[in-house]
This record gives structure tokens, C-alpha cells and sequence, in this order.
């Protein structure tokens, strides 16, 4: 039986006297999408940072695609990272370059692309959030949605395996959040990517989520389908679902 592609085994992890998770485990099937939820300050970045090695548990484990991600350092963990995009909340893109050149800025660090198969692939690549004639804007000139989009553009460009999502549609519009939402699931059915999105956003969370895990207070509260948590009787899952 194949083994999932990400594993959160009982995770703890404090700052300080302040507990943020308390005993998180969660699996996350190859080619699903887990959509973790809850309210503020309730560990949900804190967790999302745990799979990329940015952070260390206290205790527990957490492995990915059968490596364990506590216990990696240097190469080993740069090359895990490699295979895991990460699109950050307000998208991090660099102001003063270009939609082409904050791509290109991945590309000529991780790749042995000359310039011109380079210059090809971004245009491949932002043609494919369907943004194709942004290529020489700055993102000071985008919408937030279009910035989210080409923000998605870089966290995929390296072709990865998994996707992690902070708050992938906050701050946008319906339609925005249908776009985005929408490019990630194409991610999973033209690529099999494994993907793990924080989300507040229940139109998000209908859209990309095969599985849901609702924190409240370090600990997960309830797992399962998104129907399930909305007409659950918990007194904060109905106040979170209203």
C-alpha cells in the first residue's frame, strides 16, 4: 500500500510558555488537497512552516515523500525543498523586478537553462495562470489577483511535487478566488501535485479541498470532507462556519 505523501505524527511546538500546536497528526495523500483551517493564532502557518524545515518540532515527526524533515540539514534539506513550491500570503514577489525576472530569479539559481530557454519557459509558465502579455510588468502594476497568480507561477516553476498554500485567496474577489482556486486544482489533474492550503476562504475550501483539518487551540479538532465539518454540531465549528 503506497504511503502518503506527507506525515504530521504528533507534533508539538512552543515559543516559549506559549504552546502553539499540541499534538497535531494529520496524512496528506499523494495527489490530494488538505485545506487546514481555523481561526487566527491557532498554529495553522506555524504548522505549514514545519513541512519545509523553516521550523522544528518540539517532539513528533514530520515526513515528506519518505524523508523525515526534522532530521534533514543542509543538501539533503535544500533538495527537499526543491521539490516543495511554497505560495507565500501576500505572494513575496520582488518589487523591483519584473513578473519575467522574479521567475527568472528561480530559474537562474536552480536550473542550467540557457537565457533563451529560460526566457521560453516563463512564458510558458505565466501563459499557463493565464497572464500571458504580463511578462514585462512589476507587480506594482498587477491586480491582486493577477499577483497572486503569477506569485503561484513562481511556486510552481520548478516543476515540484507538492505545493504548500498560505492563504492562497485572501484580500480577493470572487472571481479572483475562482481563478485561483481553480489553476490549483488544475495543478492536481494535470500534474498529480500534493497540496496543503491554510484557508479561511470556504469558497476556496469547496473548490480545492478533498480533505479538511479544522485546528482550534494547537490541537485538530475535526478531520474529514468539508461537508461534514460545516453541519457539525461542535460548538466552534458552527461558529467558524456560521
Amino acid at each position: 500500500m503506497p504511503q502518503p505523501e506527507i506525515v504530521i505524527s504528533d507534533i508539538y511546538k512552543a515559543f516559549g510558555d506559549r504552546e502553539v500546536l499540541k499534538g497535531i497528526s494529520v496524512n496528506v495523500e499523494r495527489g490530494s488537497t488538505l485545506a487546514v483551517m481555523g481561526g487566527s493564532g491557532s498554529g495553522k502557518s506555524v504548522l505549514l512552516k514545519h513541512l519545509v524545515g523553516l521550523m522544528l518540532p518540539d517532539s513528533g515527526e514530520v515526513w515528506v515523500q519518505g524523508q523525515r524533515i526534522d532530521e534533514l540539514s543542509g543538501k539533503d534539506l535544500n533538495a527537499s525543498r526543491l521539490r516543495i513550491g511554497y505560495l507565500f500570503q501576500g505572494g513575496a514577489l520582488f518589487d523591483s523586478l519584473t513578473v519575467a525576472e522574479n521567475l527568472d530569479f528561480v530559474l537562474r539559481r536552480h536550473t542550467t537553462m540557457n537565457p533563451v530557454e529560460r526566457r521560453e519557459y516563463i512564458q510558458n509558465v505565466i501563459a499557463w495562470v493565464n497572464l500571458p502579455d504580463v511578462a514585462n510588468q512589476y507587480p506594482a502594476e498587477l491586480s491582486g489577483g493577477q499577483k497572486k497568480r503569477i506569485a503561484l507561477a513562481r511556486a510552481i516553476i520548478l516543476n515540484p511535487d507538492i505545493l504548500l498554500c498560505d492563504e492562497p485567496t485572501t484580500g480577493l474577489d470572487p472571481i479572483s478566488v475562482r481563478t485561483v482556486s481553480h489553476l490549483i486544482m488544475r495543478l492536481k489533474a494535470e500534474r498529480g501535485i500534493t497540496s496543503v492550503a491554510i484557508t479561511h476562504d470556504l469558497l476556496c475550501a469547496e473548490i480545492i479541498a478533498d480533505n479538511v483539518a479544522f485546528i482550534f487551540e494547537g490541537k485538530i479538532l475535526q478531520q474529514g470532507q468539508l461537508t461534514e465539518l460545516r453541519s457539525s454540531e461542535h460548538p466552534q465549528l458552527r461558529d467558524f462556519f456560521g
